[in-house]
């Protein structure tokens, strides 16, 4: 098995599309997906890009991906990387594509001078919480997630 990381490009917006629908499928969320290629390309590739994205092939076909962007910690005056999507289709799970595209991520985020990589997990994705317990991954249990969506974010801007 021939495994490689490469960073994504804009003409891989349809690839990253198809790769986030499917992970949509998994998350029991596909519903939620109302992207589009043209959305991706703006935002990942455009003049500011939001984030960035790296794809993992097996044998020259697409195994998986993560979607990832800088946060930053005002505890550690530092940036990290938070992790906003990883996923790996499931012929290639268990064949080590996704530690592969962690490790590759934690090079970047050392490489970068980032004090941590952060990222969430649904709390009924046994699987993914035990790979994540067994590279070294703590939950942040006193912590929830609190969120805005577009209707209760324009709210509060108009407020």
């Amino acid at each position: 098995m021939s495994l490689r990381i490469r960073p994504a490009r804009e003409a891989d917006a349809g690839l990253l599309l198809s790769l986030i629908r499917e992970l949509a499928e998994y998350e029991r969320l596909a519903h939620e997906v109302v992207g589009s290629e043209e959305l991706l390309r703006r935002h990942l590739f455009g003049e500011r890009p939001a984030a960035e994205a790296v794809i993992a092939e097996v044998d020259g076909e697409p195994a998986g991906f993560a979607l990832f962007y800088t946060s930053f910690s005002t505890f550690l005056c530092r940036p990290g990387l938070w992790l906003e999507d990883l996923f790996v289709r499931p012929q290639h799970r268990g064949a080590g594509v996704g530690r592969a595209l962690l490790a590759h991520l934690a090079r970047v985020a050392l490489e970068r001078g980032y004090g941590r990589m952060e990222w969430w997990v649904l709390d009924w994705n046994e699987p993914a919480i035990g790979f994540y317990r067994s590279i070294g991954a703590e939950p942040m249990s006193d912590w929830t997630v609190q969120r805005l969506q577009e209707a209760a974010l324009r709210a509060l801007a108009e407020s």
